[in-house]
């Protein structure tokens, strides 16, 4: 999430006039993320302040995706996963226009993201990632990986040999990696729609006592697609499992295997291909944010994230293949 279009008091006003809200009482950006604008809403229903989110879809993203994404959270929202559905406006339909760009109001989530991680909170998102799993089986839908080992080239090809302004020698090492992974890249593995961005700060807590958080829910459903499970899996590691200083956290780990192998068994051949699609993960996010960085765009409101860090995991998984022994 983040705020690339600007909007006004009034501009919001007009876009609410389609949807059965009542009076807008204060609206906010929120800056985490690097895809697509999003406000913060407050709006007196009924004689009750009722949050909603605004989602604003930017120039780059493929608006055709946007009926699988919609049609996804409903989906497992039906399947008892806890996510915020998108809200059909006065006319029954859920996309709108604001400022001639693909818009939409989704449900507010309770809760808040990035806690302070403990091996609880790895237990229930390893429970959470596989029960999503499970529920994505019988979607219809499908939609290609934009971000596969493909798209991952596509996207460093676009970069324009720029990456060694961020680390020199980057370059050369990015090449050397993909080149690994090309060669190296598992097929036939157990697969279906994914998240493939699980990070703490799209995952809320309610707040609890310290050593017993409670799960709230899920969002930003805006990267899902069709791949392997266990390469999302491979993303959640990537995303949970290091402290704040880049350094692996076995107990972490271990959680969340254990709770997810409780609920969907990996199998013997997803476990072999670890070792490679957790390289695979931390690539997707070291390019993603190599191309964030060297595109920032000046006055949004939009936290860019540190490349480097992914490089540092990076070199963890090259260095430590036993991690997954």
């Amino acid at each position: 999430m983040a705020v690339y279009t600007q909007l006004s008091q009034s501009d919001i006003i007009a876009f609410l006039v389609g949807y059965d809200f009542g009076e807008l009482v204060s609206f906010k950006g929120i800056a985490e993320g690097v895809s697509n604008t999003n406000y913060l809403l407050a709006v007196n229903r009924k004689s009750k302040i009722t949050n909603y989110i605004l989602t604003i879809f930017e120039q780059n993203f493929n608006a055709a995706d946007l009926p699988f994404f919609m049609n996804l959270t409903e989906h497992l929202a039906n399947k008892g996963i806890a996510c915020p559905n998108p809200i059909h406006n006065k006319s029954g339909v859920i996309i709108g226009d604001i400022k001639g760009k693909l818009a939409v109001m989704i449900e507010f989530l309770q809760g808040r993201g990035n806690p302070h991680i403990t091996p609880r909170h790895l237990q229930l998102v390893g429970e959470l990632t596989a029960k999503l799993h499970i529920a994505t089986q019988d979607f219809s839908q499908k939609r290609e990986n934009e971000l596969s080992l493909a798209g991952l080239k596509k996207l460093f090809a676009g970069m324009d040999r720029r990456v060694d302004e961020i680390k020199i020698g980057l370059e050369k090492e990015i090449v050397a990696e993909l080149e690994f992974l090309e060669k190296n890249l598992p097929k036939d593995l157990p697969s279906g729609v994914v998240h493939t961005d699980i990070f703490p700060d799209n995952v809320f807590f309610v707040d609890g006592n310290t050593d017993q958080p409670e799960l709230s829910g899920i969002i930003d459903f805006y990267f899902s697609c069709n791949d392997f499970y266990i390469y999302d899996l491979m993303i959640v590691l990537n995303a949970w499992c290091f402290d704040a200083a880049n350094q692996f956290v076995p107990a972490r780990a271990k959680a969340l295997f254990e709770s997810y192998n409780k609920i969907r068994p990996i199998t013997q051949a997803e476990k072999a291909a670890m070792t490679i699609l957790v390289r695979l993960a931390a690539m997707r996010f070291l390019l993603t944010r190599c191309g964030a960085w060297l595109n920032r765009v000046d006055g949004a409101l939009v936290n860019i994230k540190d490349p480097m860090e992914y490089w540092q995991k990076l070199e963890f998984y090259r260095k430590n293949p036993e991690v997954f022994a």
